[in-house]
């Protein structure tokens, strides 16, 4: 769902560099921001695991688990969600590889905080805009009505409640009526990546059929 005036979009920011994390975190709380901070990839993975949030900053060369890794483990999680590179590697093939990986952005070190700021605003406009689209959108097919922002599914009088992961795959299902739903991004936008197709199929078979 969009965020409200009163709520604040939450950033994860993974960053070695002690100072430059800190100062980072420190201007976009500032910009009314809620930011996240972690040293290394497996504590940025930690993080992001847990919590919901709306862009990612990371930087490329962290100790344990590196930016591009950090960045795929974030995909196998959530396909949607902004991700930022912030490195010193400026090659070619680093910044290819970087936008590969999904990256919305790959920003070279140094680089100016007060345009970062702007590249952040405007992608997570963009991204409410999208959600707020999304969450507009009714679904009639056959006997069936959903409503994906309420979750709520109609079969002639009778209305249900579906849990969120129901509902999410019901409006995945929906959006690729008379098409082809990849198993693979199903998996990854529902569950994640480790969890057998079998079960969207009991699921979906369960929500049919209750």
């Amino acid at each position: 769902m969009p965020h409200t005036k009163q709520e604040k979009h939450k950033i994860l920011l993974c960053e070695d560099d002690t100072n430059l994390g800190q100062v980072l975190k420190e201007y976009l709380e500032l910009n009314d921001y809620e930011v996240v901070l972690e040293r290394d990839g497996v504590l940025g993975l930690a993080a992001f695991s847990r919590e919901k949030f709306d862009l990612c900053l990371l930087d490329v060369m962290m100790p344990k688990v590196d930016g591009f890794k950090l960045a795929e483990n974030i995909r196998d999680l959530d396909t949607d969600v902004p991700l930022f590179f912030l490195s010193a590697k400026t090659m070619r093939e680093d910044v290819l590889q970087g936008y590969k990986l999904g990256a919305d952005d790959y920003i070279a070190k140094p680089f100016d905080s007060e345009v970062l700021l702007h590249k952040i605003k405007a992608i997570i406009k963009r991204s409410d805009e999208q959600i707020a689209i999304a969450d507009s959108i009714e679904y009639n097919f056959g006997k069936y009505h959903y409503i994906p922002r309420l979750r709520e599914l109609t079969i002639g009088k009778q209305t249900m409640k579906l849990t969120p992961k129901e509902g999410e795959l019901l409006r995945l299902l929906c959006a690729h009526k008379s098409d082809i739903l990849m198993r693979d991004d199903a998996l990854k936008k529902v569950w994640g990546s480790a969890v057998p197709i079998c079960l969207i199929v009991e699921v979906w078979m369960y929500m049919l059929l209750s």
